[in-house]
């Protein structure tokens, strides 16, 4: 009798423990399988909320399919008290581990609000945006700019929610001085800007920036960032190329940027500069002379004069051989890549075209012609109010 009994003991504990090991192997498989949200969904998490409330708000949603399976992985994973506060974007068939992954790792939101302080070429503007989790586009709430009196009601209101993510977008082309005055109104950030960092050395990118953030150790980030790409795109140039160091590069790459704005023509624009180098021409480039009239604080606002294109300055290419002293602006990647690896052209002048880009050319004698087709294009302009 007793050996039937422990007979029966062993076989039930032994079909537990197999319907205990499959449902751990049910509740793995639900845990890491793609999850039944059928459109994506921005998720809150409020400061002082835990994985219960957590895991009740997703089930709710839609998100996932048991909210007790998904608080025991998150404890079975140590990660129940790794819960981040932010706005967290979950997209559709998300499945449990990927959520948990996203609400427990950087604590970066990843939707929901998001200013972006927009530094540009002529403009500083401040713009309010709101995800989309269904599109994952942004659509704007409200934009300023730099110099407006007041500012939207959406701005202050975002500034005051704990989750909203803050982005720096600094354009190619903008000067040292410029990325400075736009720090310096940036009510979100603080420290005192002391010294301009050279003009060349920063980075033009896009940046993730917290409240609170120093203004000196976000120039340092560009900077930083700025040197790797110099001393990378420096390492892969071709050769034979008329600049002798990475300085010669920054100089000449900065010049390209600011003389197009099209992708397409940065090899070009670049063949013009290397090619009058190599023949011992003057680059004469309207950019050079503007920096030596601003020193790059600010913009011109009008066409340059022609006492202005005589005047003797360090950057005045018209008047001085080769390159100037420094660059003349903050040159983005592609540009200066095509410092270092101009198309092969025979290309010494170009004009504006009246589409927004160039018309290149060999001679003389082609590019007077491409001036009298650019004057014809300006004067329509003129005479259309354009």
């Amino acid at each position: 009798m007793w050996r039937a009994l422990a007979s029966n003991a062993l076989t039930v504990l032994v079909v537990g423990l197999f319907l205990m090991g499959g449902l751990i192997l049910w509740g793995q498989s639900r845990y890491t399988s793609a999850g039944p949200l059928e459109t994506a969904i921005c998720l809150q998490v409020k400061g002082g909320s835990n994985m219960t409330k957590v895991s009740q708000q997703l089930e709710d949603q839609g998100a996932i399919s048991s909210s007790i399976i998904f608080r025991m992985a998150a404890d079975y994973t140590d990660k129940a008290q790794k819960l981040k506060a932010g706005s967290f974007l979950v997209r559709e068939k998300a499945s449990m581990e990927h959520i948990i992954d996203e609400i427990t790792s950087s604590g970066a939101s990843t939707c929901g609000s998001e200013i972006e302080y927009r530094v540009g070429v002529t403009r500083i503007q401040t713009r309010v945006r709101e995800l989309d989790p269904a599109t994952l586009d942004f659509n704007e709430i409200a934009s300023f700019e730099a110099s407006a009196e007041e500012v939207p009601a959406a701005y202050t209101e975002k500034r005051n929610n704990a989750d909203t993510r803050y982005r720096l977008s600094v354009a190619e082309g903008v000067t040292s001085w410029q990325v400075v005055e736009a720090l310096k109104g940036i009510d979100a950030l603080k420290g005192d800007v002391t010294e301009i960092p050279a003009e060349g050395l920063l980075a033009p990118d896009s940046y993730d920036v917290i409240p609170g953030d120093d203004r000196n150790a976000i120039l340092q980030k560009m900077q930083d960032k700025q040197q790797l790409r110099i001393n990378a795109v420096w390492e892969g140039r071709q050769d034979g190329l008329p600049i002798s160091s990475p300085e010669e590069m920054l100089i000449l790459a900065s010049i390209i940027e600011k003389e197009t704005g099209v992708p397409q023509e940065r090899g070009q624009v670049a063949s013009v500069f290397v090619n009058r180098l190599e023949r011992g021409m003057k680059l004469q480039t309207d950019p050079t002379v503007i920096y030596g009239v601003t020193k790059g604080q600010g913009v011109l606002g009008r066409g340059l004069r022609r006492s202005e294109l005589r005047r003797a300055t360090p950057w005045n290419t018209y008047v001085i051989d080769g390159l100037p002293p420094t660059p003349i602006a903050n040159p983005g990647l592609a540009s200066l890549e095509a410092a270092v690896a101009p198309e092969d052209t025979s290309f010494v002048f170009f004009v504006a075209d009246g589409t927004g880009g160039h018309a290149f050319a060999e001679t003389l004698q082609e590019h007077n012609r491409n001036v009298a087709k650019w004057r014809e294009i300006e004067a329509e302009q003129k005479s259309s109010g354009n």
